[in-house]
């Protein structure tokens, strides 16, 4: 369990490096479009659309990164007043039963959404925009499959905690 735990650590450690270099491109894109617009009176649609793109993909796959770092919202008032070990079961409860089903059902929901804009070959309205639309799209349903990933993960670390804080609770009665 420790190994496949160790596993998912290691996955989310690749994917929060890459959503920083993404952070870095959007800070750079960003600027470059604030200078090229007001100081040269330019700019480019394209890379205004790059924006909410590289944007997009670091809030849908960031998700996953805060569920595993624990920053995801929940009700911290009653919840920090529980044992590690009913924390643990909480967490596994809620992923099992809340996180996994909606991730499953915007997969679902969101693979006609990608297959028409892709057979359509979608562009951007915009003269001057990015084309290949579907790309973008694509990321809802691959960042919610992340997600379902990364929630296995947490559950095995939850299972682990709980497993943990048992042998605490054993070691101390005895």
């Amino acid at each position: 369990m420790d190994k496949l735990n160790n596993f998912f650590e290691k996955l989310n450690i690749v994917m929060s490096k890459i959503l920083a270099i993404l952070m870095v491109f959007l800070i750079i894109n960003v600027f470059y479009d604030v200078i090229s617009r007001y100081f040269f009176n330019g700019g480019s649609i394209a890379m205004q659309e790059m924006e909410w793109h590289i944007f997009g993909v670091i809030i849908l796959y960031g998700m996953s990164y805060t569920l595993r770092e624990e920053g995801h919202v929940r009700v911290d008032f009653l919840y920090n007043k529980f044992s590690p070990k009913t924390q643990s079961l909480i967490n596994i409860f809620g992923t099992i039963f809340f996180i996994i089903p909606l991730a499953i059902f915007i997969i679902y929901g969101s693979y006609d959404f990608v297959m028409d804009s892709y057979t359509t070959n979608e562009i951007s309205e915009d003269p001057g925009g990015l084309t290949h639309r579907w790309i973008i799209k694509a990321m809802i349903p691959f960042s919610f499959i992340y997600l379902i990933i990364t929630s296995i993960g947490y559950i095995i670390k939850n299972i682990i905690t709980f497993k943990e804080n048992k042998k605490v609770i054993e070691e101390v009665e005895i």
